[in-house]
């Protein structure tokens, strides 16, 4: 049984955490930590849990629980897990931290975008960077995952493929994403009320949202050179999920059947990868509550670009989900256990 342990188990994607692993065959949680809630039993912060789990909150003593797990999920804001996490730590258990802090490896771009001082750069090196269909074999062996951010998981699955086979401009792509209200997470902010939010979208943090240089960066890594992109998310009145179409030129013609072969080439033994039929377009409702990303794409001959279009769940594939779903990979489980959830619908 893998003893896991969570920071910040009182937000969404802590509490996405809980609600995975209570199905999980060979994982039971042993520690809720919580700043804001603790002392307080688990369910009274969130009732969806009365009499599934009895546990009580407890404190965020990562040195502590170290010794008690051998896993620790740390889903706190940034710059949290790299003012905590040290050698002795990590010589004593695993770390998926859901943060961004491990996920740029430049400490510079880093600090610039996150407007922070890296607590532990000595560790981004060795920090996998946890998007499992592209980095398995290193999420393998590793002791301190970067998981990946929902943006950036929604928009590299979508985009990776055809930018990996040389097919795509890089220099052309650009990303328009739509998000629910939970990728804010749940503290109290005027922007999330529920009168500045319903029968409202909006765009945000155009041109320097902080997502942008952690797609740069994995995407030029595919690419075998650096590139940049125009990425616009938008904020609309939803629980939960995440929709991005993407656009970037092709450098040749192509057929539909040919950049169909493509995307099965990298995703048809991906559980959680679902590449739709010809002309059905990806919706957050047919991915709600479950790891499944769903990916499609339109040719436009006329322009000749390519539309690329993904839908995740923010909390589970975007944070929660795709946590565990490296936790399963590190301990050698079944990659699904505990996630082979079907989406919820309506």
């Amino acid at each position: 049984m893998i003893k896991v342990g969570i920071i910040g188990s009182t937000g969404y994607a802590g509490n996405e955490i809980v609600r995975i692993l209570l199905r999980h065959k060979n994982a039971s949680v042993k520690w809720f930590g919580s700043r804001s809630y603790k002392d307080m039993k688990y369910a009274s912060v969130y009732g969806n849990f009365v009499e599934l789990v009895s546990d009580t909150c407890l404190e965020d003593d990562i040195e502590r629980l170290s010794d008690e797990v051998d896993v620790i999920f740390t889903a706190t804001p940034q710059g949290l897990c790299s003012s905590l996490v040290n050698e002795k730590i990590l010589s004593k258990t695993k770390i998926i931290d859901l943060s961004a802090d491990f996920r740029i490896k430049d400490v510079a771009i880093y600090e610039k975008w996150y407007k922070l001082e890296h607590k532990s750069p000595q560790f981004i090196k060795e920090a996998v960077y946890g998007l499992c269909e592209i980095n398995r074999q290193d999420v393998k062996n590793a002791r301190l995952i970067a998981n990946p951010g929902c943006f950036p998981t929604c928009s590299i699955l979508s985009i990776y493929p055809l930018l990996k086979e040389g097919i795509l401009d890089k220099d052309s792509i650009i990303i328009d994403a739509k998000s629910g209200t939970s990728g804010a997470g749940r503290g109290a902010k005027v922007d999330n009320l529920f009168c500045e939010v319903n029968e409202n979208i909006k765009a945000y943090g155009v041109a320097n949202h902080r997502h942008t240089p952690e797609i740069e960066e994995q995407l030029s890594y595919m690419a075998g050179e650096d590139l940049m992109v125009n990425f616009t998310p938008h904020l609309v009145p939803m629980n939960r999920g995440i929709l991005v179409t993407a656009y970037g030129n092709l450098k040749k013609k192509v057929t539909y059947d040919e950049v169909k072969a493509i995307y099965d080439k990298y995703y048809k033994d991906e559980y959680f990868v679902r590449v739709l039929d010809k002309d059905i377009c990806p919706q957050t409702k047919w991915v709600e509550g479950s790891n499944f990303t769903d990916i499609n794409f339109k040719i436009d001959e006329r322009t000749n670009r390519i539309i690329m279009m993904g839908a995740i769940d923010n909390l589970v594939k975007g944070a929660a989900g795709q946590a565990v779903q490296n936790m399963n990979i590190m301990f050698g489980e079944k990659e699904n256990e505990g996630l082979d959830i079907v989406p919820m619908f309506p």
